[in-house]
């Protein structure tokens, strides 16, 4: 079933589209219906929850008459405001997380660079709690069962690795996220052998880039790319400490996918790379848990 994230991004591109085929500027819609220009944006580029009675203005304004097509977009408007599973670790999970969250669930193809992190659809259960606990360290409360949540949250995360369709992942890892060693080293045996494992997949391609590799364009700034099958255009994720961005802009796209390609060409093939981490598991990782 599809994610109401992404729901609300086919929604909104449809009356996107919509707009587009009436000859109609976004202003002219917001001044027509009494929106504002930022209420139409939010709209076509899914960020916001719609109303059914908002909804059917635009496609009166749009000229959508077709009783069938008009029953489609109302059944995609009530969808669309349906809760997510992951609204259920709400006490646990930022509100600007919980899009990305939406959005990897109905991704068709993710590219990933990561500088200090194994991705978390690739972690195990101790290591994405080692994550957490550092995270969250010098916070009040609950600590542990905060950390417990987000650990399950991550793991019920992975399911979509596990579906008929499992999406396409290509990932970049620094070096550095391999080496710097998260929890024991009886931690760190076992996430690498687990990235053996999803690399044998199919859908699945983990690159390392090497230090000796030197400078690049993405030094200090891990990214996601995450694209859909059926909704157009593509989403930049860029996440910090405390907020994210979500980029969609033609040149912000093109710019990250130059910039993966580049680190995809300088990485170490993924054959090379599982070599790699298989030396890695015998000079320096062995399981000591």
């Amino acid at each position: 079933m599809d994610s109401p994230t992404v729901l609300r991004r086919r929604l909104g591109s449809e009356l996107r589209r919509l707009r587009d085929r009436a000859g109609l500027q976004a202003k002219a819609v917001a001044d027509e219906l009494g929106f504002s220009a930022t209420k139409v944006s939010r709209i076509e580029s899914g960020q916001t929850t719609l109303k059914e009675s908002d909804v059917r203005a635009m496609l009166e304004l749009y000229g959508v008459s077709d009783e069938a097509e008009l029953r489609q977009f109302i059944s995609l408007t009530r969808r669309s405001t349906q809760r997510g599973w992951w609204h259920d670790y709400g006490d646990t999970l930022p509100d600007w997380f919980q899009t990305y969250v939406g959005l990897e669930a109905d991704a068709a193809r993710i590219r990933s660079h990561e500088t200090e992190l194994i991705p978390g659809l690739f972690q195990t259960p101790d290591y994405s709690r080692a994550i957490f606990r550092a995270s969250l360290a010098g916070q009040d409360g609950d600590i542990e069962g905060t950390i417990g949540r987000r650990s399950r949250l991550r793991m019920q995360r992975q399911e979509i690795l596990r579906r008929p369709n499992p999406p396409e992942i290509h990932a970049v890892l620094n070096e550095a996220a391999l080496s710097r060693p998260v929890g024991s080293h009886g931690v760190m045996h076992e996430q690498i052998l687990h990235l053996l494992k999803l690399a044998a997949e199919p859908s699945i391609s983990i690159q390392v880039l090497p230090f000796s590799a030197g400078a690049h364009a993405a030094m200090s700034m891990p990214f996601h790319l995450l694209s859909f099958a059926d909704v157009p255009g593509q989403i930049v994720y860029v996440e910090a400490l405390t907020s994210s961005l979500y980029l969609e802009r033609e040149s912000d796209i093109a710019r990250h996918e130059f910039v993966f390609e580049q680190l995809a060409k300088t990485a170490m093939t993924p054959q090379d790379s599982a070599a790699w981490m298989n030396q890695l598991l015998k000079e320096r990782y062995r399981n000591d848990s």
